[in-house]
């Protein structure tokens, strides 16, 4: 069974899909019979990265909000991400473009890598307040699962793996996807967003009946 989910690592609600699933996955007794595809999804593209401004800036500016009301949601967020286990720092977020950070995934994903660099990007994002539009960050979180560094300087240099990214951003128009996370087991079912465990459990077990029936 195969689940691909499209994900932007600047997404609060990815990081904490991500965790949902995994509990799914761990209660789920055929575990070692599911691939898992990280799909490239930037929510901003266009966003310019500012290290100056913060996240809680970036948000009111973009969404029309005060300040404060930023700074709720960041709250309410940073409670949901607790539920799973996850300590967000909102106020070390660095606002930053993606683009780069995906094709350093597509790299990854290429070394059958890529859940160990989602889970490595979000970290750095959400908890360590790292830049990950930084070519010498990208580099270090690389390495840190255990990617080359020559390899992942010569993707960021020679914009590598910018049509993977591209082609899963134009996929995920073409499947009516407009938010992320968005989960698709075996391309017939979808989970949109960070739904409860039950929902991650109940499509796994209805996905993984419909493959194997006779």
């Amino acid at each position: 069974m195969k689940i691909e989910i499209w994900s932007d690592v600047a997404c609060p609600f990815c990081y904490i899909g991500k965790r949902r699933l995994e509990e799914a996955l761990n209660g789920f007794e055929h575990q070692s019979d599911v691939e898992i595809e990280w799909k490239s999804f930037q929510l901003n593209p266009e966003l310019k990265t500012n290290k100056i401004q913060s996240i809680h800036e970036y948000l009111a500016e973009a969404k029309g909000w005060t300040i404060e009301y930023a700074k709720q949601m960041g709250e309410q967020v940073t409670a949901m991400a607790e539920e799973v286990g996850l300590n967000y720092n909102m106020d070390a977020t660095v606002v930053a473009n993606t683009f780069n950070a995906h094709r350093i995934i597509q790299f990854a994903k290429t070394q059958n890598l890529g859940d160990a660099i989602e889970e490595a990007l979000f970290k750095a994002y959400f908890m360590e307040g790292k830049n990950i539009d930084s070519k010498t960050e990208l580099i270090e979180i690389a390495v840190s699962i255990g990617l080359n560094a020559a390899e992942a300087e010569k993707v960021l240099d020679e914009k590598q793996f910018s049509e993977q990214v591209e082609f899963d951003a134009y996929e995920a128009q073409q499947i009516g996807v407009r938010g992320v996370p968005f989960f698709v087991f075996n391309r017939k079912y979808g989970i949109s967003g960070a739904q409860p465990l039950e929902v991650f459990t109940r499509t796994l077990d209805q996905a993984y009946a419909e493959e194997t029936k006779i």
